[in-house]
């Protein structure tokens, strides 16, 4: 068997060889040597991969700059390709020598790569490989950090409306796990970014496409009473601009986008502390919100709870 330097050597110079070798004949190399990788990585189904030997490909990895080549090639590469090489990606990144993960450490030096990886988003044939391969990196605190304060991070308010139903998904899929993967590196960049980010945030929940208004609604509801973000919260129900986009909602033709709406438009209600401007709202706007309240439907399993909370916000609001 080949040596570690070798193995890693040889996948270096196949990559290199793109540019200059006669297209098929350079991709079968790279397609070769990327499915043996896997292989060595993950083992053979009969017998699990050598940790020792996966730990030294790493470290051979981050010395030689492979990394970069397979981020940076990703449009050049064949469907099948592409999915073995993301697969040698997630277990690379999971690969700790003593106590640092050293291709994350590579990523972290040379961060073009993850801009590059949510630039490619805009590529149908790319975006979804090259969802996997961020949201790995994102389980570390220090690329999510990144991502979140980089220009890269608002591309996600575009991707989440994109019209191809599967793309837009896995974009707020890993727009999710930005922002509640790392409580803390959450909590500091919102602190920070506050009006920026609710401003693009609040374009996506008055989108004109369904599927966006939906999702963003949802992600909110459950997001806002998270308890770690409870300061975050807090802010939030203290604007009458954001408790007028939760009417706005509730008034949605859509079931589903009325009962995700109702569970950030009671926070507001039931806030001990609301401030003039939400009281005053509230009232101008009692007799349509009581009416929208009685009429809000109930999901599937859950009408008692449902009805229990509507029935104390619905007390709340008469008794303002």
């Amino acid at each position: 068997m080949a040596s570690t330097a070798g193995v890693v050597l040889s996948i270096k110079d196949s990559f290199l060889a793109l540019p200059t070798k006669t297209g098929d004949r350079a991709l079968e190399e790279v397609e070769k040597n990327i499915s043996s990788l896997r292989q060595v990585l993950s083992g053979d189904g009969e017998a699990g991969a050598n940790q020792e030997q996966v730990l030294q490909i790493a470290l051979e990895i981050c010395k030689e700059g492979v990394l970069s080549l397979f981020v940076q090639n990703l449009p050049s590469l064949g469907w099948g390709v592409r999915k073995d090489l993301v697969i040698c990606w997630c277990i690379l990144l999971g690969q700790k020598v003593d106590e640092n993960y050293c291709c994350v450490k590579y990523i972290e030096d040379h961060v073009e790569l993850l801009d590059f990886l949510v630039v490619c988003y805009k590529k149908s044939d790319l975006a979804l490989n090259c969802g996997i391969m961020v949201r790995e990196c994102i389980k570390h605190p220090t690329l999510a950090k990144y991502i979140l304060e980089s220009n890269s991070f608002e591309l996600f308010f575009e991707y989440v409306e994109l019209p191809n139903f599967d793309i837009a998904s896995d974009a707020l899929y890993t727009f999710k796990d930005l922002l509640t993967k790392h409580e803390s590196v959450v909590s500091v960049y919102l602190s920070s970014h506050y009006e920026q980010f609710f401003e693009r945030y609040t374009r996506i929940l008055t989108s004109a496409n369904y599927v966006t208004r939906r999702q963003s609604v949802k992600f909110l509801s459950e997001f806002l009473l998270e308890p770690s973000n409870s300061k975050i919260m807090k802010r939030y129900i203290q604007e009458v601009r954001f408790l007028n986009i939760m009417i706005g909602l509730l008034k949605d033709s859509s079931k589903n986008i009325k009962i995700c709406a109702f569970h950030v438009f009671k926070v507001f209600v039931a806030n001990p502390n609301k401030p003039p401007g939400i009281i005053e709202a509230l009232r101008d706007n009692r007799k349509e919100l009581l009416k929208l309240l009685h009429d809000l439907p109930a999901s599937k399993g859950s009408e008692d709870e449902l009805d229990e909370e509507r029935d104390l916000i619905i007390q709340r609001i008469e008794k303002l």
